[in-house]
């Protein structure tokens, strides 16, 4: 899964479709020719019209998990929706070096913009910089670098707001209820990204003095672990309200164990937006009720960033020639309410 550490620099709107709406209409950072109006986005926007030819590196890890097999199909997809774009992607690794080599054979191809998802972000910093001193801009996807001179834009998603819109959607389900226990099913705990989550769920559950965390397990975010992590709260824990599992692929194996336990008393929210997840929520026949975001669509919001930046353009909707620094991207709660929106965004 994702590692992190956080960025909270602009908040859009309800997931990475909101980064995407300000994208779809970049503007030229050439002055308006009215001397009304002032300059910037009030020019037409441009972002669906063939420009200027821009050459795009992508390189990420291995796409050993559905939210990562989703990440490189958003940036193919988004990639294939222009006719000014080429993307040169690698074969996606873990190996810190490995990965390095392919980002170097990148910038040696002389692409006009970088889109970097890091097996890990602190040892690729260099070549990011490496990237960014030869003149090539580098758009951070998700697992940031160490310092911000390794890249020119960084995008990703909010892990403590993961958390938190969690806490309270749960909050808020079991406000009337005195008493009210409520257990976590975290990811592997020797990442900041879970930290993150715990965090932020945490915190929110501070606003309802109602309600008692009793227990926590980490488990591996996969299926195999959700399973028998989850079993274990299940035999310790032989009441409570509601649980927040922090990923959907190991929330497969957890819906498992619940139903080996025949247990249908309590509430769940998972975490991450699964095809399977926003499934189950539709049906709404078992206990996973609701999931929060962690928006894949982030990889083609990339694309149209490193777009903006290969053209010279700034961002639609935003009054700035430039576009950001940064993006963290809303962690939206999608339950029975909001399911059709969402649908077509869910990874499998």
């Amino acid at each position: 899964m994702t590692e992190i550490t956080s960025r909270r620099g602009l908040l859009f709107g309800a997931a990475a479709v909101s980064a995407g709406a300000l994208l779809t209409g970049c503007t030229s950072n050439e002055p308006s020719d009215s001397k009304d109006e002032p300059a910037g986005n009030d020019q037409p926007a441009a972002d669906d019209k063939p420009g200027k030819q821009v050459t795009i590196g992508f390189a990420g890890p291995q796409a050993d998990h559905g939210w990562l097999n989703a990440i490189n199909d958003n940036a193919k997809s988004r990639a294939e929706k222009y006719s000014d774009v080429t993307l040169e992607i690698t074969e996606g690794s873990n190996d810190t070096a490995q990965q390095i080599g392919q980002i170097e054979t990148l910038i040696n191809k002389k692409v006009d913009v970088l889109v970097v998802l890091p097996a890990d972000g602190k040892a690729l910093t260099q070549v990011g910089l490496k990237a960014m001193r030869a003149g090539i801009p580098v758009v951070n996807l998700d697992r940031i670098f160490n310092t911000p001179q390794a890249y020119r834009c960084w995008i990703g998603g909010d892990n403590y707001g993961m958390g938190l819109n969690a806490g309270h959607y749960i909050g808020e389900k079991l406000k009337g209820k005195s008493g009210a226990r409520v257990i976590e099913l975290a990811g592997l705990d020797n990442l900041e990204l879970t930290k993150q989550r715990t965090q932020g769920f945490d915190d929110a559950l501070k606003n309802y003095p109602n309600i008692k965390k009793v227990a926590r397990q980490a488990a591996e975010f996969t299926v195999e672990s959700g399973q028998a992590k989850m079993a274990q709260l299940l035999q310790a824990q032989s009441k409570f309200d509601a649980l927040w599992n922090h990923d959907d692929d190991q929330g497969v194996g957890a819906l498992r164990a619940i139903e080996q336990a025949g247990r249908d008393d309590f509430l769940m929210v998972g975490g991450a937006g699964a095809l399977s997840a926003f499934q189950a929520i539709k049906q709404d026949d078992g206990v996973l009720k609701a999931t929060v975001l962690y928006p894949p669509t982030m990889a083609a919001s990339a694309i149209d960033l490193a777009r903006a930046l290969g053209q010279s353009k700034g961002i639609g909707g935003l009054a700035e020639f430039e576009i950001p620094s940064s993006l963290t991207l809303y962690s939206a709660v999608v339950d029975k309410t909001n399911i059709d929106q969402y649908m077509s965004t869910g990874f499998k």
